[in-house]
């Protein structure tokens, strides 16, 4: 997984091997920074029909862009108040509650070897397919909150279930993994895949890039994903 320096507003990571989870986010209209990428995008492949949006693009200290998603359904609640989630599959409670609850997101890293980091201070270990689980694991994670917590402890339980994330995204061989084969632009590829209450996460790799999503509601067994040819199927 990626090493980091500080990059934007960022404080440098106490785990080494920790991938930049923010940097620079790009300003201006949204599409700016996916369109100044040098990789590819991906997001669901065509037999998705709903609503797509972008989220953020995030960039290093140099401007360089690293990663960032775009979401498939609609933005889900932080805080469900009466629905009981079933990470692949239907939920209860009201209809819009189970609107806003059925959402993936797809997370594109760009493939980069070891290297120096753009300010010069540090050195970036290479992109792989735990960089991705990472990033997918730690936005599930901040778009949920369990209704047995008050706002006091959110902080606390967000903080150990995201070091929980990083160190099962850093070992994606381990028992808590299985593997599902999904297509990427028609061709089967094996992913890394865990649920969870809180809803589900994959990472995998394919040409010149890292994939990662996680979503609830949305079964992940019947997702496919392709390279997004024109972005403003997802400015809304």
């Amino acid at each position: 997984m990626e090493t980091t320096s500080q990059a934007g507003t960022d404080e440098v990571s106490d785990k080494a091997d920790k991938p930049e989870r923010r940097g620079t986010v790009e300003p201006s209209r949204p599409v700016d920074g996916y369109l100044r990428a040098t990789f590819p995008w991906y997001g669901l492949d065509a037999a998705y029909t709903g609503p797509r949006s972008l989220m953020q693009a995030v960039a290093a200290a140099d401007g360089t862009v690293q990663h960032g998603a775009v979401r498939h359904g609609s933005e889900p609640m932080i805080r469900p108040e009466n629905t009981a989630v079933s990470p692949a599959g239907s939920e209860g409670g009201d209809d819009g509650a189970e609107d806003r609850e059925r959402f993936a997101v797809v997370v594109t890293v760009a493939a980069s070897p070891a290297r120096t980091s753009g300010d010069g201070t540090g050195q970036l270990d290479a992109t792989t397919a735990s960089s991705a689980a990472w990033l997918a694991g730690s936005g599930l994670l901040s778009c949920t909150w369990p209704g047995q917590l008050d706002h006091t402890l959110r902080d606390d339980w967000l903080s150990q279930q995201t070091e929980t994330a990083f160190e099962l995204a850093d070992d994606l061989e381990s028992p808590e993994w299985s593997s599902l084969s999904l297509p990427v632009d028609g061709v089967p590829t094996l992913f890394r895949y865990r649920e969870s209450e809180y809803g589900w996460v994959l990472a995998g790799s394919t040409d010149g890039v890292h994939l990662g999503a996680y979503g609830r509601g949305m079964s992940a067994y019947g997702l496919g994903f392709a390279r997004i040819e024109d972005l403003r199927a997802y400015e809304g």
